[in-house]
C-alpha cells in the first residue's frame, strides 16, 4: 500500500506567523492530520518544516501506517520539490540543513519516499489546515 502524505506550510508577512498542515492517507482513507503553529517564519521555512514534521510523524505513527510499503509525498511547492529531488540547486546553508535533516528521517523511516509537485487544489486539506480552517 502507498502512504500519501500531503505537506502544506505558509506564512503571513513573509516572514510573518506561520503554520504548517499535514494529511495522511493510505489509498483514498485519511489516517490522521496535523498542524502546528511555528512562530516567526518566511513561506520555504514552513514548506520544509511541514515536510520534516510529515517524515518525523511517520516514524512516530509506524504502528497506524504498519502496512504502507511506500510513501508518496505531495506538496504545491515547486520549489521544495524540485530542491528535494535534486532538481534545483541548493545555495542557503538553512535549506542544506533542511535536506539532511529530510535524507536522514528517510533512511530512519526506511521505506522509498517520492515527491510529487500537485497543483494547489489537490492540496486543499494541507491548506485548510494551515489556514486553521474547517475541512468542506
Amino acid at each position: 500500500m502507498v502512504l500519501k502524505v500531503y505537506t502544506d506550510g505558509g506564512s503571513r508577512g513573509n516572514p510573518g506567523p506561520a503554520a504548517i498542515g499535514v494529511a495522511f492517507y493510505i489509498g483514498v482513507e485519511p489516517i490522521f492530520t496535523y498542524r502546528e503553529d511555528i512562530g516567526i517564519a518566511t513561506n520555504n521555512d514552513a514548506e520544509y518544516t511541514a515536510l520534516i514534521r510529515a517524515l518525523e510523524k511517520i516514524k512516530e505513527q509506524r504502528e497506524k501506517i504498519k502496512d504502507a510499503e511506500k510513501i508518496e509525498v505531495r506538496s504545491d511547492s515547486s520549489l521544495i520539490i524540485n530542491q528535494v529531488r535534486g532538481f534545483f540547486k541548493v545555495k542557503q546553508g538553512k535549506i542544506k540543513e533542511y535536506i539532511f535533516k529530510i535524507r536522514t528521517l528517510e533512511q530512519e523511516i526506511g521505506l522509498p519516499v517520492s515527491y510529487h509537485l500537485i497543483p494547489r487544489e489537490e492540496n486543499r486539506v494541507a491548506d485548510a489546515l494551515v489556514k486553521n480552517k474547517e475541512i468542506i
